[in-house]
C-alpha cells in the first residue's frame, strides 16, 4: 500500500495481540510483509494460536516454522530434525529458499539444492517433483534468523479489520446480514452489530441465536 502501508500493518498487530492473549505470552514483529509471532514460553497454546491466525482478516498463509541460526549446518539439522513428522504420508516434494540477508554465503538456489537433498535424507521414500509437488519445504533466511517450514496453511486474506473505517451492521437472526458483515469485515471494516429485540413477539431462543451468530 505504498506510504500506508504501516497503518495496514499496525491494524493487522492490533487484532493479533488481542488474540494472542487468549493462548498465552507472545511476541509479535513485523518485518518484510511478514508477522513473527513467538512464543515466549512453554505454557503457550501454539495450535490454538495457528488456529486463530488463520481467521485473522489480513493474513493470507500461516506457516508453523522452526528457528534455527543463520549457517547451512544449522539449517541442514533442522531440516532433518523438524521435517519429518510434518512430512508424514507425503510422497512428493520440493525446496525452496528465500534468502533476505544477502550476506548470507550461499545463494537461493545453492540452499534449495541443500535443503532439497537434507530431506531426502531423512524421508528416503520421498522423491522431488518441481512441478506438482504435494508439500513444498521452505527455507527462509531472514534478518535475525533462519526458519524451516512446509509451507503454509491458507488463511482468512481480505484486509485487516479497521483499516478500512467502522460500520454498522443490521443483525437479524437469518443467514443474510451475518454474511454480509462478514464480507464487509473481510474489506476491512470494523463492525459493530445491532440488533432489535421484541419480547415476547421474539423469544429468547432467537436472541440467543443472534448473540451466537455475533460472536462468531
Amino acid at each position: 500500500k505504498g506510504a500506508n502501508r504501516s497503518s495496514f500493518e499496525a491494524s493487522l498487530t492490533r487484532e493479533l495481540r488481542a488474540r494472542a492473549a487468549l493462548y498465552g505470552k507472545f511476541r509479535i514483529s513485523t518485518s518484510q510483509s511478514t508477522v513473527y509471532i513467538d512464543p515466549l514460553d512453554d505454557a503457550c497454546d501454539l495450535d490454538g494460536m495457528t488456529e486463530a491466525c488463520c481467521r485473522v482478516f489480513g493474513i493470507v498463509g500461516v506457516s508453523r516454522a522452526a528457528v534455527c541460526e543463520k549457517t547451512m549446518e544449522s539449517i541442514l539439522k533442522t531440516v532433518k530434525e523438524y521435517l519429518p513428522e510434518k512430512l508424514f504420508g507425503v510422497r512428493t516434494f520440493k525446496a525452496e529458499a528465500k534468502r533476505s540477508d544477502k550476506r548470507f554465503p550461499l545463494d537461493s538456489m545453492q540452499i534449495s539444492a541443500e535443503a532439497g537433498g537434507a530431506v531426502l535424507s531423512a524421508c528416503p521414500r520421498m522423491r522431488v517433483d518441481v512441478r506438482h509437488p504435494d508439500v513444498t519445504v521452505k527455507v527462509e533466511v531472514r534478518e535475525y534468523a533462519a526458519y524451516v517450514h512446509a509451507g503454509p496453511v491458507k488463511a482468512a486474506g481480505g484486509m485487516p479489520v479497521g483499516s478500512n473505517g467502522r460500520g454498522l451492521l443490521l443483525l437479524s437472526g437469518g443467514i443474510d446480514s451475518p454474511v454480509a458483515g462478514f464480507m464487509m469485515a473481510k474489506r476491512g471494516l470494523e463492525i459493530e452489530a445491532i440488533h432489535f429485540e421484541s419480547f415476547p413477539y421474539t423469544s429468547e431462543m432467537a436472541r440467543d441465536k443472534v448473540l451466537r451468530l455475533a460472536q462468531i
